[in-house]
């Protein structure tokens, strides 16, 4: 599977003017890649505004998913922000080219940037399966919480809280060990050491591909991205990693070599078992 990363500055809270930017990057991809990953909150930047910004699942930034999936022949995926039933969510959408598509809602709020007081934590793991491959994606603030990421040892099938399948539209998503995670985020660039050393252990005690997105620039709030996107192989080494600038990077992944690996060091069965509450 041929996957792309994709490192941009964003215009803060202009969610037309970032997809406008975005389709213009995704355009010469068409044909050239399988799955295309954008930031967390790729629309707006990391802003709690959500009563000014949020916008429905019927609404412009899901048709655009939808229409730059079709578009380039691969699926895409980032994170908006969504409301629901009167909540706010920090919603990721895995779109594929025929239309269907799965959700997660950001588990772990940062309460740090009081992103609790304002969003709904989602409950729900999903695993996305696309092209033969089971992809986990996960929120920013996610990665620094191994056990929510955890892949499920062969043998471990208690470790999901009941009710963790979330088909979303598609009906494709399941719970379960994944081949690839996704981490879409806008993470400091003072905790950049952070965020290079958890997405290449998440990758490590997995024994799975990460792929981790971030941004660059200066946010609304002033704070500053490095970006330091990366693909990371699932013995922790990277393929590639973006830093300081913006960028796009696509590689070339392999689940057979992914199903070697873990046949020659079969870690995961000695995993423990465990229930999430």
């Amino acid at each position: 599977m041929r996957l792309t990363i994709v490192q941009s500055e964003l215009a803060w809270e202009n969610a037309a003017a970032n997809r406008n930017m975005f389709a213009r990057k995704i355009a010469p991809l068409a044909g050239q890649t399988d799955l295309v990953v954008l930031p967390e909150m790729f629309t707006t930047g990391f802003s709690m505004n959500a009563s000014a910004l949020a916008e429905p699942m019927d609404g412009p930034t899901v048709q655009w998913m939808g229409e730059q999936a079709a578009k380039t022949g691969a699926a895409v995926t980032g994170s908006f922000i969504c409301t629901e039933n009167r909540q706010y969510f920090n919603r990721l959408i895995f779109m594929r080219p025929d239309g269907t598509y799965d959700l997660y809602d950001k588990r772990h709020l940062f309460t740090l940037a009081g992103e609790h007081e304002f969003y709904t934590p989602g409950n729900k793991q999903i695993v996305a399966d696309w092209m033969g491959w089971r992809i986990r994606p996960l929120v920013c603030y996610d990665l620094r919480f191994p056990v929510w990421s955890r892949n499920a040892a062969p043998h471990d099938s208690g470790n999901l809280p009941s009710g963790t399948t979330d088909s979303g539209a598609s009906g494709q998503a399941k719970t379960g060990s994944a081949d690839l995670y996704l981490y879409v985020a806008n993470w400091p660039g003072r905790r950049a050491h952070h965020w290079r050393t958890l997405l290449a252990a998440r990758a490590i005690e997995n024994q799975a591909f990460v792929a981790g997105v971030n941004i660059v620039g200066k946010d609304g709030n002033g704070h500053e991205y490095v970006g330091d996107s990366a693909i990371i192989d699932f013995s922790g080494q990277p393929f590639v990693q973006i830093s300081g600038q913006e960028g796009a990077h696509t590689t070339e992944l392999s689940l057979d070599s992914l199903r070697q690996y873990r046949q020659q060091l079969p870690f995961l069965q000695d995993g423990d078992v465990f229930q999430l509450r």
